[in-house]
């Protein structure tokens, strides 16, 4: 692989006296959509803490990412989106406040976001009394605005019916063809094989197999990631 935007080098993790992350190695490709897959447990949403600077692992390094890396190069945007008391549109201002977008831009920007989620009409009710997709809808392009170069998605869509699910997808396709490189968690195999370009498959805290999406899907070479793909339990 040339050039890759990301490395992670023996990285571990032990929460308590859990061990989550084993001397985890991972390397991530400059574009496109990566979806990252295991069982319950493996590790995947630490390995996202860990490359946005959430979580410092006990020991091994992040290559690539800045130190102290903000929004405006690394987003996270969480299973359970986080939203100020505010309306959503005041929640989408405070984020360009934030990321430094001057005042006099602000309110076009806003509107341009609300449009690309579909919440225009929600613009002014509080956040938190929004439905499930239209907070995660939010939350997507909340993160979005920074314009980030590294967007990390864990497991947006869980809980989500079909068509919210599908304007999700969407908004990740559109980040992807303007260059934003994603890495996506995931368990719906649907999801993965709709969106993603390859596959980093993790189990118990380590990467076991790395595969474009059509030959993982196809011909997993792992045991675990066969066992995976058929639903059997990994234990």
């Amino acid at each position: 692989m040339h050039d890759p935007m990301l490395t992670l080098r023996d990285i571990s993790v032990t929460l308590g006296e859990t061990p989550v992350l084993r001397g985890l190695e991972m390397v991530l490709g400059a574009t496109g959509i990566t979806a990252m897959m295991g069982p319950n447990g493996a590790g995947k949403s630490a390995t996202l803490r860990v490359i946005a600077g959430l979580l410092l692992p006990d020991s091994g390094a992040v290559a690539g990412r800045k130190p102290h890396a903000t929004p405006r190069e690394v987003a996270l945007v969480f299973q359970k989106p986080v939203l100020l008391r505010r309306s959503a549109r005041a929640n989408l201002a405070h984020a360009l406040a934030t990321y430094g977008v001057p005042k006099h831009q602000r309110d076009a920007e806003v509107n341009t976001l609300l449009h690309k989620a579909g919440l225009t009409a929600q613009a002014d009710r509080p956040a938190r009394a929004l439905s499930g997709g239209e907070q995660q809808r939010l939350a997507l392009v909340r993160a979005l605005a920074a314009q980030p170069n590294l967007l990390l998605l864990d497991e947006p869509t869980a809980s989500l019916d079909p068509s919210a699910t599908a304007m999700i997808e969407d908004l990740v396709r559109d980040a992807a063809a303007r260059d934003i490189r994603v890495l996506l968690v995931t368990h719906d195999q649907g999801q993965a094989r709709r969106l993603a370009d390859d596959i980093i498959f993790l189990h118990e805290g380590r990467v076991v197999e790395t595969a474009p999406a059509p030959a993982f899907f196809d011909t997993p070479t792992s045991p675990e990631a066969r066992a995976y793909l058929a639903g059997d339990l990994l234990i």
